[in-house]
C-alpha cells in the first residue's frame, strides 16, 4: 500500500469549515498532521446570523482525534484577521482552502442589488481577502497551496443563480491568474467544482442523490492538490460521488477573415458552420496558447476572399482526390468527338480511332478530359473544392492549359488531385484557376491541367487583380500553316458522350435561357480540334512530341460551323495559333500556343525500393544513425558564421530547453557575430521548451511547429514576437546538419548516414546573393528595369526578395517593397531553372509557372539571373 500523504507541520486555513465540505476538509487535514484554522462565521445558508458554535465544534473534533486546531469566527471579508489567527497560533500559513459560501437564489429580473452584493462579498471578495492576506507569506517562504471552490452553475450557468454563477466563474478566473503568478514561487493554485451534500445543495437536490453525495468523497482531491508532492497548478476539476474529472477549454479551428479588408455580417453567416465546428478543436491552456491562432493570422500572409472564394482555405487544405478509369474505347470516342476520322481512309487519323491496331495512341488533348470530367462528377455529387463555393450558373470557362508529363496510356486508372490554385479579384467578378494533377496506378504524374474560369458576381474582396496584358500574340505576318475543318451538325451530341453532360450543349430550351438560339459546342471540343490541327501541321501527327497547350476561349461555336486554325512557328518547339469560325469571321480561341519536343517515352514502372547499405563505420546492430539537437545546433552555428547578416535581421536571443534527454542551448542572434552555446541564456528574449525529438523534427521540416505549439508540446515564454524569428530554420541547408552528424560519428572520405533531410532546400538566398555580387562588379540594370522596383515572391519554400533599380547601382535585399513596379511569383525550383539557364521566363510564363503582377515587360528581361545557380 502506498505511503500515506501527510501534512505534518503544515498550517491550513479552511474557510466555511463549520459544516459540510469545509468541515470534511478540516477534519481530514487534521487527521493527517496539519495544523488547522477552522474559520466559520456561523451564519445561515443565506448569510444571516452569527454563531461561534460550528467552528468550535469542528476544532473540538480535530483535537479529540489528537490533532491541532484553532477556531476563527470572522467573516471571510475580514481575511486579514483570519490569517492573523493562523500566525498567532502557528506562526505561518501554508495552505488556504476557500470554501465559504452562501446562496441568495432569485431569477434575474427579481434579483435585488443586495442579493448580488452579498454573494459577491462572501464568495469572490471573501476568497480575495483571505488569499491576498496569505499570499505574501507563501511567496516569501516559496511554498503555498491555494484551492478555490467554484461550481457547475459558474461553469455552465443555472436558472435563478445569476449572482452565484458570476462569482463562481470569477473565482476560476482569479485562480487561473494566481496560478500563473505563483508558479515561480512554488505557490500552486487550483479550482474544484464539487457536487456534494451541504446546506447549499440540500434544498435543490433530490433526497436520494443528496444522500449519495458525501463530502468525504470531495476532500481527498483537495488534500492531494494541496500536498507538497503534487505539482498541479491552474487546473479545474469537477467531482462528486467519487467521480473526478478535469475540465479544459475547447476552441474550434474557426475561420480567419482578412484583417486588412472590410468584414461584413454576411461573410460571417456564410462561414458560421465552420466557425462552430469542433471536429478539429484545440485546447488552449494559457494566454499564450489563446493568442497563438491570432498571432498566426496576423503574421501569416492572408489572401482572403468572400462567400464564393476563400484563398486561405484553398491554400491550407489538401487537394480533393478523385479516381476514375478510361479505356481504349473512351479514347476513340473522344477522337471522333473532336473531328478525327472525317476522312476514314487517313492512316494518321486512324491512329487515334482503331483501338485494335498496334499503332493506336491517345490524342494528347484527351488529357484535359479526365480532369474536366472529375470536376463535373464532383459537382454532380454535391462536392466542392476547399475555398471554392460557386455554382455552374456563375462559371464561364475562360482558359485551358494542359501539360503532359508522359504520353497518355491507352487505358488507365488515374487519381486526380484537384485544388483551387489561385483567384483574382476583378471588381464585381472574379477569375479562378483550378489545378488538376493526374497520376497513374504507379503514382507517376501523367498530366497537369489548369482550368481558368470567369466567375460572375464573385469578386469584390479587395484581392489581387492578377496579371494584365496579352500573351502568345501571333506575329504580324501570314501564318505558316492553316487548317480548315467543318464540324458536324451533331458534333456536340457526339462530343458529350465523352462525359460533359452540361445541358447547354444538348437542350435547346436550356441554351435559349442562356441567350443562345441553339445549343453550343463545348469549348473543350473546339480545343481538341485546334490541338489536333497543330499536331498534324507541325508535330508529324506524333502525340509523343506534344508537351503542352494553352488557349483562351473568346467566343462560342455552333455545331455545323467551320473551324479555321491559323498557326505561326515561333521556334522549332513553339507554335502560336488562333482558331476562328469561318462563317462568322469570329475568333473563338486566341492567345494560344503549343510546345513540342522530342518523342517522349512511356511511363517507367516503379522499381522496388531497396534500403541502401549502412556506412562502413556503422554496424547493423547499431541501427541507423539519427540527427540529434547537438547536430542541429552545430549546423546553426555554421550557418550563422556563413550568413552574418542573419544577426542584424533577427536581433534576438533565444534559449532552448529540451527534454528526453535534457539539454539547454542559447542562440544569440543579437550580439555580433552571433553564437550558439550549450548553456542557459543570461537574458533571453524568449525561451522555447519541447522534447529533443520534436525540436529536431521542427528543424528538419518533418514536424509542424504550430501544431506542436497548439498541442502544448512546444511551450514559449517571454517575447512571443521574438520566437517568431526562426525563419533561418527553413533556410538551413540540410547538408550542414548531415556534416555535423558525420563529424560526431567520425565518418570521413565520403561516408555518410541515412539521416532524414528536407526534400527541398531553399536556393533563392544564394541566387540573390550572387545577383547582388554581380551588380557590384558589372553595370546593370537591363533597359526594361531601369528606374523600376521588382519584387520576387518565391514559394516552396516561401521568401520575398526585392531589387531596386532606381539608384546608380541596383540594390538587392530580402524584404518586400511598398510600391513595386512588378511582383514576380515563382517557385524556388523554377527560380533555380531560370538561374541555371534551363528555362526561359517566356517558357515559365506560358506554362503558368511564372506570374507577373504589374509591369509584365520586366519579366522578359531577367538575364541578370542567368549563371547565378549552383545547378
Amino acid at each position: 500500500m502506498a505511503e500515506q500523504l501527510r501534512f505534518d507541520g503544515r498550517v491550513v486555513i479552511v474557510t466555511g469549515a463549520g459544516n459540510g465540505l469545509g468541515r470534511s476538509h478540516a477534519l481530514m487535514f487534521g487527521a493527517r498532521g496539519a495544523k488547522v484554522v477552522v474559520n466559520d462565521l456561523g451564519g445561515g445558508a443565506h448569510g444571516d446570523g452569527h454563531s461561534a458554535g460550528p467552528a468550535d465544534a469542528v476544532v473540538a473534533e480535530i483535537r479529540a482525534l489528537g490533532g491541532e486546531a484553532v477556531a476563527n469566527h470572522d467573516s471571510v471579508e475580514e481575511g486579514e484577521r483570519i490569517v492573523q489567527t493562523a500566525l498567532d497560533a502557528f506562526g505561518t500559513v501554508d495552505i488556504v482552502v476557500n470554501n465559504a459560501g452562501i446562496l441568495r437564489d432569485s431569477s434575474f429580473h427579481k434579483m435585488t442589488a443586495e442579493d448580488w452584493d452579498l454573494i459577491y462579498r462572501v464568495h469572490l471578495n471573501g476568497a480575495f481577502r483571505v488569499t491576498h492576506a496569505a499570499w505574501p507569506i507563501m511567496r516569501e517562504k516559496q511554498y503555498g497551496r491555494v484551492i478555490m471552490t467554484s461550481s457547475a452553475a459558474g461553469i455552465y450557468g443555472n436558472f435563478g443563480q445569476a449572482n452565484y454563477s458570476a462569482m463562481k466563474l470569477g473565482l476560476l478566473g482569479l485562480s487561473n491568474t494566481l496560478a500563473v503568478e505563483g508558479r515561480s514561487k512554488n505557490v500552486l493554485v487550483n479550482t474544484i467544482a464539487p457536487v456534494a451534500a451541504s446546506r447549499l445543495t440540500e434544498s435543490v437536490l433530490p433526497k436520494e442523490l443528496f444522500d449519495s453525495l458525501k463530502p468525504e468523497l470531495i476532500s481527498p482531491l483537495v488534500l492531494w492538490l494541496c500536498h507538497e508532492s503534487c505539482k498541479e497548478s491552474g487546473g479545474l476539476f469537477e467531482l462528486g460521488a467519487g467521480c473526478i474529472t478535469r475540465l479544459r477549454w475547447e476552441r474550434s479551428v474557426g475561420h480567419a477573415f482578412r484583417h486588412d479588408a472590410e468584414l461584413r455580417p454576411e461573410q460571417i453567416a456564410n462561414q458560421w458552420s465552420k466557425i462552430c465546428d469542433f471536429a478539429e478543436a484545440t485546447h488552449p491552456n494559457d494566454v499564450t496558447a489563446s493568442m497563438a491562432a491570432l498571432l498566426e493570422h496576423m503574421t501569416q500572409p492572408r489572401r482572403g476572399g468572400n462567400e464564393f472564394i476563400d484563398l486561405d482555405a484553398a491554400a491550407s487544405q489538401p487537394p480533393v482526390e478523385y479516381e476514375a478509369a478510361y479505356t481504349e474505347r473512351d479514347l476513340a470516342l473522344y477522337a471522333l468527338g473532336v473531328g478525327a476520322g472525317a476522312n476514314p481512309l487517313d492512316p494518321a487519323e486512324l491512329t487515334f480511332l482503331n483501338e485494335g491496331s498496334e499503332n493506336f495512341q491517345a490524342l494528347p488533348t484527351y488529357a484535359a478530359l479526365p480532369a474536366a470530367n472529375a470536376m463535373l462528377q464532383l459537382a454532380k455529387e454535391g462536392a466542392s473544392l476547399p475555398g471554392l463555393n460557386v455554382g455552374f450558373d456563375r462559371i464561364l470557362h475562360g482558359e485551358q492549359y494542359v501539360e503532359l508529363r508522359r504520353p497518355l496510356p491507352i487505358n488507365a486508372t488515374l487519381k486526380h488531385k484537384i485544388k483551387l490554385r489561385d483567384a483574382y479579384d476583378k471588381g464585381e467578378h472574379a477569375i479562378a484557376i483550378v489545378e488538376v494533377r493526374s497520376f497513374d496506378e504507379a503514382g507517376q504524374e501523367i498530366a497537369y491541367n489548369e482550368m481558368t474560369s470567369f466567375l460572375r458576381g464573385c469578386g469584390g474582396w479587395g484581392g489581387e487583380r492578377g496579371p494584365s496584358g496579352e500573351v502568345n500574340v501571333p506575329p504580324a505576318r501570314e501564318p505558316d500553316a492553316i487548317i480548315e475543318e467543318k464540324t458536324s451538325d451533331s458534333q456536340a451530341l457526339l462530343y458529350r458522350l465523352s462525359g460533359d453532360w452540361n445541358p447547354l450543349h444538348v437542350d435547346p430550351a436550356f441554351a435559349k435561357a442562356f441567350g443562345f438560339d441553339r445549343p453550343i459546342l463545348h469549348g473543350l471540343c473546339t480545343f481538341g480540334y485546334a490541338g489536333r490541327h497543330v499536331l498534324k501541321a507541325f508535330g508529324e501527327g506524333d502525340p509523343r512530341r506534344f508537351r503542352n497547350i494553352k488557349v483562351r476561349f473568346t467566343g462560342v461555336v455552333f455545331p455545323g460551323e467551320t473551324l479555321v486554325t491559323r498557326m505561326w512557328k515561333q521556334s522549332d518547339k513553339r507554335i502560336l495559333f488562333e482558331t476562328s469560325v469561318k462563317e462568322r469571321d469570329k475568333v473563338v480561341i486566341k492567345n494560344a500556343a503549343v510546345e513540342l519536343g522530342e518523342a517522349m517515352s512511356a511511363p517507367t514502372p516503379v522499381a522496388a525500393t531497396v534500403a541502401a547499405p549502412a556506412a562502413a563505420s556503422m554496424t547493423a546492430a547499431a541501427g541507423p544513425a539519427t540527427v540529434t539537437s547537438a547536430d542541429v545546433f552545430r549546423a546553426i552555428g555554421t550557418y550563422v558564421s556563413q550568413t552574418p547578416d542573419v544577426v542584424s535581421r533577427a536581433n534576438v536571443v533565444l534559449e532552448f530547453r529540451l527534454s528526453k534527454p535534457d539539454s539547454v542551448w542559447t542562440l544569440d542572434l543579437k550580439n555580433s557575430p552571433g553564437s550558439v552555446t550549450a548553456a542557459p541564456a543570461a537574458q533571453p528574449d524568449a525561451t522555447l521548451a519541447c522534447s529533443e525529438e520534436d525540436f529536431v523534427g521542427m528543424c528538419l521540416g518533418t514536424t509542424d511547429s504550430m501544431k506542436l505549439f497548439m498541442s502544448g508540446k512546444l511551450k514559449i515564454t517571454g517575447n512571443m514576437a521574438a520566437a517568431q524569428k526562426l525563419e533561418f530554420f527553413k533556410k538551413l541547408d540540410p547538408s550542414l546538419v548531415q556534416d555535423a552528424m558525420n563529424a560526431r560519428l567520425g565518418l570521413t572520405n565520403g561516408e555518410t548516414t541515412s539521416a532524414p533531410r528536407r526534400e527541398k532546400s531553399a536556393q533563392a538566398p544564394s541566387i540573390f546573393r550572387r545577383v547582388a555580387a554581380r551588380f557590384e562588379k558589372e553595370r546593370y540594370p537591363p533597359p526594361a528595369a531601369a528606374g523600376q522596383v521588382v519584387v520576387f515572391k518565391v514559394q516552396e519554400p516561401e521568401a520575398t526578395w526585392h531589387i531596386d533599380f532606381r539608384g546608380p547601382s541596383p540594390a538587392v535585399s530580402e524584404s518586400d517593397s511598398a510600391e513595386p513596379s512588378a511582383v514576380i511569383r515563382i517557385t524556388d525550383e523554377d527560380l533555380v531553372a531560370l538561374a541555371a539557364g534551363a528555362a526561359s521566363p517566356q517558357d515559365l510564363f506560358q506554362r503558368g509557372r511564372l506570374r507577373v503582377d504589374g509591369n509584365v515587360r520586366l519579366a522578359h528581361d531577367l538575364d541578370f539571373l542567368v549563371g547565378t545557380s549552383n545547378a
